[in-house]
């Protein structure tokens, strides 16, 4: 189970990292989308992980970002922009 826990955090720290690039060069609203998308399957991994580790502070942390990030995806690939 330990195996599992590790990897699912590095798996969760790296996706996280290449996310939070994606986000920040600011490349249009189809790369920041789908860095959305990555923060997603970050947050799930988090999640899975504070499960496997017993810590409840990280698993809530990571299902209110989890939350945000799904707004993220919805604002920048399901929502049409709106005409300025």
């Amino acid at each position: 189970m330990e195996t599992l826990t590790t990897a699912l955090k590095w798996l969760a720290s790296i996706s996280g990292i290449v996310a939070a690039l994606m986000v920040s060069l600011d490349s249009g609203r189809r790369v920041t989308g789908w860095g959305f998308v990555i923060f997603v399957g970050s947050s799930i991994c988090w999640i899975a992980g504070a499960v496997l580790a017993k810590d409840g502070a990280l698993g809530t942390q990571n299902a209110v970002l989890f939350g945000i990030n799904l707004f993220g995806v919805y604002r920048y690939l399901i929502r049409k922009k709106a005409d300025a």
